[in-house]
């Protein structure tokens, strides 16, 4: 407990899924915790439940493909907390097509780079003066073992994931002077639907992970100082999936 207490935490697509999950271990550890995602209702119901908890939440609308949207939301958090210690790039638009390589259009590239890659840099950019500040900056941002292994019909998707996985290495490197850890976290969990319209996990462990049980705790180990001898890298939260492809 209070592995993050006193730090202020910016945590993208928390609204639901991993965000969520995240934004409330966060919480329960001793973070204050700015809460963002689109959709406002999803923003009041976690602020809430962090706050029965115990917890300190702001809460944040913020469409990530906006870069406007990302600055006033960054200072907005800089305004109620003072800076910025750790930043969780997690959300992507989950609602753009995906398709082959053969039918691949332009505007379903620019979507899977405007909310992934381009969305990921825009925020990170806002944070850097603070996390520079901190002394001990944290940045995870939310890659796929899909890109890795190049999942069929997965093409815009891959392509996005990927670019995270460069700019993460390469702002590890860049930042690193500045005591600022950059990592990569490639989950596989179920966040959609009821369990019975989920097909079957192809991984080692045979399931989907849970947010909150086996992704959420990944992300903290990241952010805290746990973590502080990581940076660069990309850890594969998902039950062997990436080994499980090879066979």
């Amino acid at each position: 407990m209070n592995r993050l207490n006193g730090k202020v935490a910016v945590v993208t697509g928390a609204g639901r899924g991993i965000g969520r999950a995240t934004a409330k271990l966060f919480a329960a550890e001793g973070a204050k915790v700015a809460v963002l995602s689109r959709t406002p209702a999803n923003v009041d119901a976690v602020v809430a439940d962090i706050e029965a908890g115990g917890g300190t939440a702001l809460g944040v609308v913020c469409d990530i493909g906006d870069g406007g949207q990302i600055k006033a939301a960054i200072d907005n958090v800089v305004a109620a907390y003072g800076g910025v210690d750790i930043l969780v790039n997690n959300a992507f638009d989950p609602s753009v097509p995906n398709s082959s390589i053969i039918d691949l259009s332009s505007e379903q590239l620019q979507r899977n780079f405007e909310t992934g890659p381009i969305a990921y840099l825009r925020m990170m950019q806002a944070c850097y003066p603070h996390l520079k500040a901190s002394g001990e900056g944290r940045v995870i941002n939310f890659g796929s073992m899909a890109g890795v292994i190049g999942l069929v019909g997965y093409g815009p998707y891959n392509m996005a994931k990927e670019a995270v996985r460069a700019l993460t290495r390469t702002a590890a490197r860049e930042w690193g002077a500045d005591k600022i850890t950059v990592n990569n976290v490639l989950p596989l969990a179920q966040t959609w639907g009821a369990a019975a319209d989920v097909p079957p996990a192809a991984n080692a462990l045979a399931r989907y992970g849970s947010p909150e049980a086996d992704v959420a705790p990944v992300v903290l180990f990241l952010a805290s100082r746990d973590g502080q001898f990581l940076t660069g890298s990309s850890l594969t939260a998902d039950g062997g999936a990436i080994i499980d492809s090879a066979r």
